[in-house]
This record gives C-alpha cells, structure tokens and sequence, in this order.
C-alpha cells in the first residue's frame, strides 16, 4: 500500500535497513482501530520486504490504541469513504462473519513471523484491540503510565482478535481469565511483574529504550535471530525428541551460514 492509502486508514510505515516501524496514526481518537486498519494491517505483514529483522509497533501521541472505535459499533454511523463498520456483520451468515473476522485476525498475526521480531512500544493506553495488537508482538517495552485492560466484556463481546493464546502463555490461565473477566486495568508495574512486559521505562526514555533492543536485535548474524524465534514458538507444545531435532536441524543450517560466510 501506499504511504497516502495507509495514511486514509491511519497508519504510517517507515523502514529504515532491517528495521520497520508502524505507527498507529489516529491521536485524535487515541489512535482507535478499524476494520479498515485491520486490513491495512495485514497487507503491511504481506508486503514487508525480506531484509526487515525487527518491527516496531507505536502508536501516534500520548496512547498506543484505545482500542476499538467505537463508532465502528454505532449502526447509524455513516461510512461514506466505503469503509465498513464491525456492525455490518449482523448482515452475514454465521460463516460469512467469521470469514470476515478471520480477515481481520491476520492483521495481528503476522507480528508472529519468525522472519523478524515484533516489538511493541506502549504508552498511555492499550485497551482491547489495543491489547490484542501489543499481545501479537514478541515483546512490549512500555512506559512507566501504560495501561492495558481487555474491555471486551464489559462490551458483551470476547476478545477475538487473537490476544487469548498469547495472554495465557505469558501469564497463565487463572491470571488471564480474571484479566479478561473483570475487564480491569493492568499498570506498568503490573505488566512487568506477571511477564506481560519485558520493560517498564519513564515515557520520555521509551524511544531510546526501544530502539536500543532493536539494534541489540539486528545485531547478531542474519538469520539468527529468525531461527531462535522459531525454535522458542511453540516449544511448551512439542516434546523434547521434537525440540531436539529442531535444534539439530536449525544448527546444522546455522553452521553452514557460518562457514559460507568465513570462506
């Protein structure tokens, strides 16, 4: 997409060598999320080039995202720019909505990629969809006023824009349960304690914060980074004959990077 046709939905992508920055760009409304984005989102995840080794997730202003607008939930909202609102799926059939939320899933899930590690750089808010998109990323580095909260139930709604699974690896079943159920807030401090954060830092260090893990990260050679992460996913599901031979094949590749670059 184009730097205007992600600006119309409010989104900015930058990337500079192996690292891509995409800024949440609506501070107006605390940088709200659409469907619109949602899409927007995943064509970024498609097109991102292949030399990209760290993404790094902000969001515009004082708050990362609010999370969803919540004129996307108002029938009577006028969507003249063509975009749809999350209503207009009560005119699906059940399988035809779920198809569209699938749709909109792939614009948190390609942060997942093991071609690079995702970052997200949270200040101020991180509410719903908001939470969803900083849980998508491999790690939050957060300012010290961060705030999450699951809202969804206190909307009637369940968090389905793929933020449970990570929720419950990072803090476990009980933990995420009560976080999702209670729709409460979850301070920095918090954050950093139950293994939600990996840093909480004053928000006028965040930037410096952030960008010194990403060079720590581009740091090592190619390809590296990229076969550990892969190594780490879903490492707690498989059993330890299936690591193993991950790892062996993983450093057998490895060595043969090393020796090809040595020669």
């Amino acid at each position: 997409m184009t730097p205007e046709q992600l600006a119309t939905v409010g989104l900015r992508l930058h990337v500079e060598g192996p690292v891509a920055t995409v800024t949440l760009d609506r501070p107006e409304v605390r940088n709200a999320q659409t469907p619109a984005m949602w899409l927007a989102l995943g064509e970024i995840g498609r097109t991102l080039p292949d030399e990209v080794r760290v993404v790094v997730v902000a969001g515009e202003g004082a708050s990362f995202s609010a999370g969803l607008d919540r004129a996307m939930l108002d029938p009577t909202t006028s969507l003249e720019d063509g975009h749809e609102s999350v209503v207009g799926l009560l005119a699906l059939s059940d399988e035809e909505a779920s198809a569209r939320i699938e749709e909109f899933q792939r614009g948190f899930t390609w942060l997942r990629d093991p071609r690079f590690v995702s970052i997200a750089k949270v200040r101020g808010h991180a509410i719903g969809a908001g939470f969803q998109l900083a849980l998508s990323c491999d790690l939050r580095v957060v300012a010290e006023d961060a705030m999450f909260s699951m809202k969804e139930s206190a909307l009637g709604l369940v968090p389905d824009l793929t933020g449970t699974q990570p929720l419950v690896e990072h803090v476990g079943y009980a933990r995420a349960l009560e976080i999702c159920a209670t729709a409460r807030v979850v301070t920095s401090e918090e954050a950093v304690r139950i293994g939600l954060a990996t840093a909480a830092v004053p928000a006028a260090e965040l930037d410096d914060a952030v960008a010194g893990l990403a060079a720590s990260l581009v740091a090592p050679m190619p390809g590296v980074v990229a076969e550990t992460k892969a190594l780490l996913q879903g490492a707690g599901d498989r059993d330890l004959d299936e690591q193993r031979r991950l790892e062996r094949e993983a450093q057998v590749r490895r060595f043969r990077a090393v020796a090809a670059a040595l020669a």
